[in-house]
C-alpha cells in the first residue's frame, strides 16, 4: 500500500490524504482512487505527491474512500514503505502483527549494503537492489508504482524475515499460565474431605 498526501491548513502544513493505491502480492492494483480531503487544499505538494487540483475534482471523499479501504484491509497483512504515514492520513491503526514495513527491515538494509539502523528511502533501495529507479522526472510519485516497489522489497526477504517475526513472537508468547499470572509448576490441588 502505498499513499500521496497534499497539505491543508495554514501554509500546506497538515497532511491529508489524496491519493491510496493497493496492490496485491504479484502487483496487481486492488485499489487506487485519488481522494478529496476533508479540508481545503493549500498545497497539493505536486513535485513529490503527483497531485493536481484537477485529480481531485472528481475525487472520492475522505469517509467514502476510508470505509472502501479499511474493508480491504481488514484482518490482513499490509505492506508499506514508512506505512505509519499512510495510517496516519488514513486515521487508522493496524495490528503491529500484520503490518510489515519495509523502511524497518534489516534485511533489506543489509542485502543493498545500507547500514542495518539506517532509514533507507524507498527509492534508495529499490535503485540498489533492482537497480531500478522510481519516483523520477517531474511529474512527482506515483503511489502504484512505489506500491509496486514495496511489495517487491517484501518479497525478496519474505522467508527470512517471517521466520525471524515468527520466532520472535513465539518468544513473547505467554503460556497459557502466564497470561493467568501464575508462572511455574501448577500448583496441586489439596485433597477433598470425605
Amino acid at each position: 500500500m502505498d499513499c500521496e498526501m497534499v497539505g491543508t491548513g495554514p501554509r500546506g502544513t497538515r497532511s491529508e490524504l489524496a491519493r491510496c493505491s493497493i496492490v496485491g502480492y504479484h502487483g496487481d492494483v486492488v485499489y487506487d482512487k485519488y481522494i478529496l480531503p476533508t479540508n481545503p487544499v493549500t498545497d497539493y505538494r505536486s513535485r513529490w505527491s503527483g497531485i493536481r487540483k484537477q485529480d481531485l475534482r472528481n475525487a472520492t471523499g475522505f469517509k467514502e474512500a476510508q470505509k472502501e479501504i479499511l474493508k480491504i484491509l481488514s484482518g490482513k497483512v499490509v505492506i508499506g514503505h514508512a506505512i505509519h504515514n499512510d495510517f496516519k492520513a488514513l486515521g487508522y491503526f493496524h495490528p503491529p502483527a500484520l503490518t510489515r514495513d519495509t523502511s524497518r527491515i534489516p534485511l533489506l538494509n543489509k542485502k543493498a549494503g545500507i547500514p542495518v539502523k539506517e532509514a533507507a528511502s524507498l527509492k534508495r533501495l529499490t535503485k540498489m537492489l533492482f537497480s531500478k529507479d522510481i519516483q523520477v522526472g517531474k511529474n512527482g510519485h506515483s503511489s502504484v508504482e512505489d506500491a509496486k516497489a514495496t511489495m517487491e522489497l517484501y518479497k525478496i526477504v519474505e522467508p527470512q524475515w517471517e521466520r525471524t517475526l515468527a520466532s520472535a513472537s513465539e518468544k513473547q508468547t505467554p503460556s497459557p499460565q502466564q497470561r493467568n499470572g501464575l508462572t511455574g509448576p501448577p500448583l496441586p490441588i489439596p485433597p477433598t474431605a470425605p
